[in-house]
């Protein structure tokens, strides 16, 4: 099977730039994949299409606001993306130009009191694009400062790059918006976009419908970004990320298939943490790192129902939807998505999809 299979037209004015407001406000394409049968809702009618004995499934991951812009002593601009401690002090970060910098180059950051030390270019892996470096975070009076505490402070979020804006206008609406409202853990450096839709109360009418909830972690790194480069899909490199499931979680799953119910995921970013730890229809409870890749041929035995949104041509997430439903229904699907101008990807509307 070839990357190019899975390409098709998106006309630019339907990526969305903004989120829908309240979040249940989103479209939601229902697709029955087991009768062909599509209907047009919203989020907020979920509660609708669950039953009681349904198990939903969230990934819990947190975005770091782990945006940080600053300029060199010449005046150029130059991006970080924070990813992971390297050390008690250090950090690994993606740089935007990392062309021209140098180890012992300071940064001066756009709030006036921060710097970053560049300390040294570092190999990439697999799972991540070139222009990483070793930083550590400076202030002006305290010296050497801690990373996660800093980033809280003056980062901005990770919004993808198809987002065609800074969240200048209003940083601190992006900082709840680009989050789900059950984020826990701290890690991911994008949304499990899906979850996004999501409200408190939303998620407390399912419970009073008799659905039960559950929850994994997968902290979403820059690899969910990185385009499929090998036109046989068979070749492509998936990059690798950090999850964990619990054993609560793995008892859920049990509990759910013991009284007949359907493990519905919230996201693509769920289902590869499902389908790791799956055992036949149940899971394991385990922890560590995944670079499953799923499509048509590979496809979830532990996921029955996908709350999903809708995902770029050609991509590795757009390929995990075909694996449930098939890639020419997928692009059909995504077909009527566009004549019905559905808003697409991280601040688009979403799609629920059952076998």
């Amino acid at each position: 099977m070839k990357t190019s299979d899975f390409d098709y037209h998106l006309p630019p004015e339907l990526i969305a730039h903004q989120a829908r407001e309240p979040r249940d406000a989103a479209r939601l394409f229902l697709h029955r994949a087991s009768v062909d049968e599509s209907r047009h809702l919203t989020v907020a009618h979920l509660p609708e299409l669950l039953e009681p004995g349904d198990l939903l499934v969230m990934n819990d991951t947190r975005v770091l606001p782990a945006r940080l812009r600053g300029r060199r002593s010449s005046g150029a601009a130059v991006e970080f993306l924070c990813l992971r401690p390297r050390d008690d002090r250090a950090w690994l970060a993606m740089a935007r130009p990392a062309a021209r910098l140098r180890p012992g180059e300071l940064i001066e950051l756009e709030d006036g009191e921060h710097s970053v030390l560049a300390l040294e270019r570092c190999p990439a892996d697999d799972s991540e694009a070139p222009g990483l470096w070793a930083i550590e975070l400076q202030h002006r009076e305290l010296g050497a400062v801690s990373i996660p505490e800093t980033l809280e402070r003056i980062g901005r979020m990770p919004l993808p790059p198809y987002i065609k804006r800074w969240s200048s206008d209003d940083p601190q609406l992006d900082r709840e918006r680009y989050q789900t409202v059950y984020a826990t853990r701290p890690g991911a450096v994008a949304a499990p976009t899906a979850g996004l839709h999501l409200t408190r109360e939303l998620i407390e009418r399912l419970g009073q419908g008799g659905v039960e909830t559950a929850t994994v972690t997968l902290h979403v790194g820059p690899g969910t970004f990185r385009p499929v480069t090998a036109e046989d899909i068979d070749r492509h490199v998936m990059h690798r990320e950090v999850f964990e499931l619990s054993a609560e979680t793995a008892a859920a799953v049990a509990s759910c298939r013991a009284r007949g119910g359907r493990v519905v995921a919230v996201g693509t970013t769920t289902v590869r943490v499902l389908e790791t730890c799956g055992r036949g229809r149940e899971v394991e409870a385990r922890r560590g790192e995944t670079d499953i890749f799923l499509y048509p041929g590979r496809g979830p035995r532990v996921v029955d129902a996908l709350l999903t949104n809708f995902h770029l041509p050609r991509s590795t997430l757009l390929m995990l939807v075909a694996s449930m439903i098939g890639r020419e229904r997928t692009l059909r699907l995504y077909g009527e998505a566009v004549e019905r101008a559905y808003r697409f990807y991280s601040y688009g509307d979403a799609m629920f999809l059952e076998g």
